[in-house]
């Protein structure tokens, strides 16, 4: 991303255009608030990602540490309900 956007510009001077017209758009006494906004956005878009990262893998380890009951636990109406589950999950 970073070179796609060395390429958009030619010269120091182009560069120097587009940061003119970026002040006179936002004013030079917001800049520095865009620049706090757009700081914490993307902070807040790290933490968001790190909690859901965090999320699926405690997921996958409840998943993992999950021991299926024992055969010779099981009712005969609850080994056909998982043998059901079983063949549903296989078909999707």
């Amino acid at each position: 991303m970073q070179h796609l956007i060395l390429f958009m510009f030619d010269s120091p001077i182009q560069i120097a255009l587009v940061v003119g017209v970026i002040v006179l758009i936002f004013g030079a006494g917001k800049l520095p608030q865009l620049a706090k906004s757009i700081g914490q956005s993307r902070k807040a878009f790290k933490d968001g990602m790190r909690e859901a990262e965090e999320e699926e893998i405690a997921e996958q380890q409840k998943l993992s540490t999950a021991t299926p009951p024992q055969v010779s636990e099981m009712s005969d109406e609850a080994l056909m309900e998982e043998m059901r589950r079983r063949v549903a999950e296989k078909q999707v």
